[in-house]
């Protein structure tokens, strides 16, 4: 059964590669970028099959969340799932860090990575419950991080902010499972991907490669597998569910 699926922070990276792979698995999908719209384009036009759409809002902004959604209804007919995917790491260690960054990056972190998967939610739970014939099995996952387990000592407020979706997708779990939604997560640890380029080309790359008995981080593309079959295949039993995706490299 094909679905309508928006991806958020889908112009690169883990959420890229989600979108490849579910229009490769003839799913629509709603390619979001926050300001990069050439690269959500470039996306789009690499995406197979017909009827996809690139959608653009500061996820941060409540109000551009509600726009988001309703841009991806509207240029896909439907909505069935979310993928909150989008999200920022920003370096800010408790010590050496001036008072206003230290606040300033806080409040930044958890308006995109908290605040606008817990809108984005929102919306899509009032699609859902309220087009015909009920919600119809629709789906909300996230992409989360196993720093919500094992800390972010040199970005704390990432680290919380994960923590943070983790519990919102479980709540929501309990809330919606009523109504036949299912929230489901992952919680990888690192992926080659841009956002995680200064790290893995610095000098403590191979350290961070080495903390996997793999010896090596995700690729984009193993992490959107699992995020597509939660999205698409697996059954409502593993509604409430955050999986560890870290190549056991963080075990709890």
């Amino acid at each position: 059964m094909s679905r309508a699926i928006l991806v958020t922070g889908s112009s690169r990276g883990i959420g890229a590669a989600t979108a490849k792979a579910l229009a490769a698995s003839g799913h629509r999908v709603a390619v979001h970028a926050g300001r990069d719209v050439e690269s959500a384009e470039r996306v789009r036009s690499e995406l197979l099959g017909d009827g996809h759409v690139v959608v653009a809002g500061d996820l941060a902004d409540s109000e551009a969340c509600r726009r988001v959604v309703g841009e991806a209804i509207d240029g896909l007919g439907d909505l069935d799932v979310l993928v909150n995917n989008a999200g920022i790491f920003v370096e800010q260690r408790i010590l050496g860090t001036s008072y206003s960054e230290w606040s300033r990056i806080w409040r930044e972190t958890l308006d995109l990575n908290l605040c606008g998967p817990a809108n984005l939610c929102w919306v899509m739970a009032d699609h859902l419950m309220s087009r015909q014939g009920g919600p119809k099995g629709g789906r909300l996952i996230s992409v989360g991080s196993r720093g919500a387990y094992r800390g972010e000592p040199l970005a704390p407020a990432y680290g919380a902010s994960k923590a943070g979706l983790h519990a919102l997708t479980q709540s929501l779990a309990v809330a919606l499972a009523p109504h036949g939604i299912v929230a489901a997560a992952v919680a990888p640890g690192f992926a080659d991907t841009e956002m995680a380029t200064r790290v893995l080309d610095g000098p403590d790359g191979s350290a961070v490669r080495e903390q996997s008995p793999f010896g090596r981080v995700a690729s984009p593309e193993e992490v959107a597998a699992t995020v597509v079959w939660l999205a698409t295949q697996a059954p409502e039993w593993v509604s409430g569910t955050v999986i560890d995706l870290n190549g056991a490299s963080y075990l709890r």
